[in-house]
């Protein structure tokens, strides 16, 4: 038997056996709750292409893909990737043919707006965008808009991007450009995609666009305007189109879970959990709004003991705490994996000062044995995503919660991709784990439609329910097993563990 093979039947018998109560549940067959929505997602530069066609100007994967190749690891760009600019009618065929409630997809600011501002409109791309809302819309398929998905114009990074405080007035002037151009159609706005991503991996460290790396402060600043800007785009559709368009808006915040190493790791954890999650969890979703007051003191006090003047992180006054309190519809939440905390102090000494690393004060790390093949890029332990769950609900008084990615990255590019349905069937069964026990789960969006440019891993690691020959200039698309049963679990509103495909044919539901 392959290791791939072994890997999956242990991570199989873990769902199958484990504790109802803990997760996850034996039954073969569970159904879903009424009303639960199915979609699948992408964002403009992983897929579109088209980088400077029609008036488009540069964002900063634009720029960074060009100006230093290698630090992606094939050296390639977005520059056509999966030439969804030209082929989207393809796209939306193929979430006809999963049978989708929905279309996730992101605008690209830069195509909108090639100068960043409001003082051009640039025709092609409202078209290109009407085209693909319609093309949905036309076969009773919701389309889910993300106002930002990382690609930032080019020339407002260079004006400081998100620490600079008018960037909350430039991304609220694009917000209400797009609230205007399609808000008569699209009813699901989400403002920011992954804050964590954009404001410490682009700003606190160099493993994102626009790579400031500038640690302990560079994140701290980009977080507190990201969010202002979020609240504003919130305020502007609540004020200006809420009661003429009927939509909803919301922000997605990306979380992993945490477990402690051992018993004494408990509280290190806890703080981990805070940097994660709770800094941006926090200001919209708590009843007393702020960043978490553990995680304000801890960088004030490491602040005064370096010789800052003032925290590192930034203050929010009253009146921003109550500007933003409140300020989305939904909990949107993107997560893939679980890691171990652990308070170490040979590995936490070694970390560069200042830097958040050094601020949370612990290890992360995760386990070899949570790998579903050789292949693995994201490591399956559905139990994390049960526990993640059910801490939104405890600590932020049980929200609507809308999983708008969870999916599985691996180095692959077989159709036969038995690690990636392992995958999803853990996870979904530990979703619906977290529904049996009163999580307010509302819908479930699979990462991604198709293998598109995975941002720093180029197009070696691919999450696709879709193959994408990237050798092909016609980019074909192809259905892999995964997207035959995430069809099947959306056609029967249930998860049958059970569910073998026929992969001979992907045919397109009545009513798609």
């Amino acid at each position: 038997m392959t290791f791939k093979r072994i890997a999956l039947c242990l991570f199989i018998s873990q769902i199958i056996v484990s504790d109802s109560k803990t997760c996850c549940n034996h039954r073969n067959v569970r159904k879903f709750p009424d009303g639960f929505l199915f979609g699948s997602a992408s964002a403009s530069y992983q897929v579109e292409g088209g980088w400077n066609e029609d008036g488009k100007s540069e964002n900063i994967w634009d720029h960074d893909t060009h100006q230093i190749p290698n630090l992606i690891a094939d050296e390639s760009t977005g520059d056509v990737a999966d030439d969804s600019y030209h082929l989207y009618k393809r796209d939306v065929e193929m979430v006809r043919e999963l049978g989708l409630d929905y279309y996730r997809f992101s605008l690209s600011w830069t195509r909108l707006l090639p100068t960043s501002f409001p003082d051009q409109i640039n025709q092609a791309g409202v078209d290109y965008y009407n085209n693909l809302i319609n093309e949905l819309l036309k076969y009773n398929i919701k389309p889910m808009v993300t106002l930002f998905h990382w690609d930032l114009p080019q020339k407002l990074q260079e004006m400081g991007g998100w620490t600079n405080p008018h960037a909350v007035d430039w991304y609220g002037d694009y917000a209400r450009i797009a609230f205007e151009l399609f808000g008569d159609r699209v009813k699901h706005w989400i403002t920011m995609n992954e804050p964590t991503q954009i404001c410490y991996f682009g700003y606190g460290l160099d493993l994102l666009a626009p790579r400031l790396n500038i640690p302990g402060l560079g994140e701290y600043h980009c977080s507190k305007y990201l969010l202002l800007a979020h609240a504003r785009a919130y305020h502007i559709y609540n004020e200006e189109f809420r009661a003429s368009q009927e939509g909803t808006i919301f922000i997605t915040l990306s979380a992993g879970w945490h477990l402690p190493e051992s018993e004494k790791d408990t509280d290190a954890t806890r703080i981990m959990q805070m940097f994660d999650l709770g800094i941006y969890a926090h200001p919209i979703f708590s009843k007393s709004g702020d960043w978490p007051l553990q995680l304000k003191e801890i960088i004030a006090r490491k602040s005064a003991e370096q010789g800052f003047k003032r925290s590192r992180l930034p203050d929010f006054t009253p009146e921003e705490v109550e500007y933003l309190r409140g300020t989305s519809d939904l909990f949107g939440l993107n997560h893939y994996s679980t890691y171990y905390v652990s308070a170490n102090e040979t590995m936490v000494k070694n970390y560069e000062v200042p830097s958040r690393a050094d601020d949370a004060g612990v290890h992360t790390y995760d386990l070899d044995a949570w790998k579903l093949s050789e292949f693995s890029s994201t490591k399956a332990y559905p139990l994390g995503f049960y526990q993640l769950l059910t801490h939104i609900r405890e600590e932020y008084d049980n929200p609507s919660v809308f999983v708008t990615e969870n999916g599985y990255g691996s180095y692959d590019l077989s159709l036969e991709d038995d690690d990636r349905v392992a995958y999803y069937r853990g996870y979904i069964s530990a979703m619906l784990d977290a529904i049996d026990d009163s999580s307010d789960i509302i819908g479930y969006t699979a990462w991604c439609l198709m293998d598109n440019f995975e941002w720093s891993s180029g197009y070696t690691v691919r999450f696709g329910l879709y193959h994408v020959d990237h050798e092909d200039p016609q980019r074909p698309r192809t259905p892999r097993k995964s997207a035959f049963v995430f069809k099947e679990i959306v056609r029967s509103r249930a998860l049958d563990l059970s569910y073998e495909p026929d992969m001979t044919v992907m045919a397109i539901d009545e009513g798609h």
